[in-house]
C-alpha cells in the first residue's frame, strides 16, 4: 500500500505519551511514536536541515511530505514543556507549495493542550536556478498564547512569555498574517538562506512585528556510494541556524528580543524517514538557555497520481 495514515491513531498515541515528556529522552520518544503512525514509501528530503530558516527548495508537484517536529525547553523559574507540530506539505505546482500545521504542547505540572493551526503558502517566481533565488511566503495563523512550536521568532518575544499557565494562554487566541521574503543560494554543495519575517495581528491594532532567520548547510559528502547503506556519509547533512526577533514598528532592533544559534544534523535513511536534531542555544537573557528540536519526516511521491492509476485498473 502506498499510503496508510491514521490521524486518529497518531494523535491518540501522542496524547498517551505526552505526560511522560519532561526531558530530552521523552521528546525523542514522542517523535518516534509520531513516526510509527505513518506508513509510506518515503523519498529523501530535498530541503536543507533547517528548523526555522526556509530555502528555495519547493515540494515536487503532487508530492506530500508528512513531518512531526518537536521542541523541548525549560524556562528559568518555569515548568519544562514539550511542543509538537504535525506538518502536511503538498506540492500544488512547481512554483507553489502549500502546507498545514497542527500544533499542541504539554507542560510539566500543568496540562496538555491543542494550541492552533497554520496554513502556509510559498511561491517561487523564478523556477530556474539563479545566484539568488527568491521565494514569497504567506501564512495565516490561528493559535493561542500557549503555543510552544517556535516555528519563528518575531517582535519582542521573550522567555517570560513561557511562564503563563496553559489555562491562561489558551484563552487568548491570535489570528495573524505572516509574510516572509526568502532568499537562497546554492554554491559548491553549500546552501545559504536568509529570511526576513513580518507579522501582523488581524484582530487588534498592534504594530507590525519583525524577525529573521539565517541558515547555512552542506551534505557531508557530495559523492554517492556504490552500494546502499544507512550510515554512508552522503546520507548526512549538517548546518547552522541563527534566528530571532527584530522588534516592531514601535521599536525596531535587537533590544528585548529572543535570539538563538544552533547546529543542525540531518540523517536521510535509505527507503526510510529523514531525521533531524538540533540544540538551539539562547544568546541573551530573553531566550531559553537551550531549546532542543527534533523532527521526523516522510515524503510520499505522486500521491494523487498513484491513486488515480490505481482506480483506473
Amino acid at each position: 500500500m502506498l499510503f496508510d495514515f491514521d490521524l486518529d491513531r497518531l494523535w491518540l498515541l501522542l496524547s498517551q505519551n505526552a505526560k511522560r515528556i519532561h526531558g530530552k529522552t521523552g521528546l525523542a520518544a514522542l517523535v518516534l511514536v509520531a513516526g510509527l503512525g505513518v506508513s509510506s514509501r518515503p523519498a529523501h528530503a530535498q530541503e536543507p536541515p533547517y528548523f526555522v530558516t526556509y530555502s528555495h527548495a519547493m515540494e515536487e508537484p503532487d508530492n506530500l511530505e508528512i513531518a512531526f517536529k518537536g521542541t523541548q525547553g525549560a524556562p528559568k523559574y518555569g515548568n519544562s514543556f514539550a511542543g509538537g507540530t504535525l506538518e502536511l506539505e503538498y506540492g500544488a505546482r512547481a512554483w507553489w507549495t502549500t502546507e498545514l500545521y497542527l500544533s499542541g504542547q504539554t507542560t510539566a505540572n500543568d496540562s496538555t493542550i491543542f494550541t492552533g493551526f497554520r496554513w502556509e503558502n510559498r511561491f517561487r517566481p523564478l523556477l530556474e536556478e539563479h545566484w539568488i533565488n527568491p521565494v514569497l511566503y504567506f501564512e495565516y495563523e490561528n493559535d493561542n498564547l500557549a503555543d510552544r512550536s517556535f516555528l519563528e521568532i518575531t517582535g519582542h518575544q521573550s522567555v517570560s512569555d513561557l511562564l503563563i499557565s496553559n489555562a491562561a494562554g489558551r484563552n487568548e487566541t491570535e489570528r495573524e498574517m505572516e509574510m516572509k521574503l526568502i532568499l537562497s543560494s546554492n554554491a559548491k554543495g553549500w546552501n545559504f538562506s536568509e529570511n526576513f519575517i513580518t507579522e501582523k495581528d488581524l484582530n487588534e491594532p498592534e504594530p507590525w512585528e519583525f524577525g529573521y532567520a539565517l541558515g547555512t548547510s552542506r551534505p557531508l559528502s557530495l559523492k554517492a556510494s556504490s552500494r546502499e547503506c544507512a550510515f554512508c556519509v552522503e546520507n548526512f547533512a549538517a548546518g547552522l541556524e541563527l534566528y530571532g526577533g527584530l522588534g516592531t514598528t514601535d521599536g525596531f532592533g535587537l533590544s528585548q528580543t529572543s535570539q538563538y544559534l544552533g547546529p543542525n544534523i540531518q540523517w536521510n535513511l535509505p527507503k526510510g524517514p529523514t531525521i533531524q536534531f538540533s540544540p538551539n542555544f539562547g544568546l541573551n537573557d530573553n531566550s531559553l538557555p537551550v531549546l532542543y528540536r527534533v523532527s521526523v519526516s516522510y515524503e510520499i511521491q505522486q500521491l494523487f497520481g498513484r491513486f488515480h492509476k490505481g482506480g483506473s485498473r
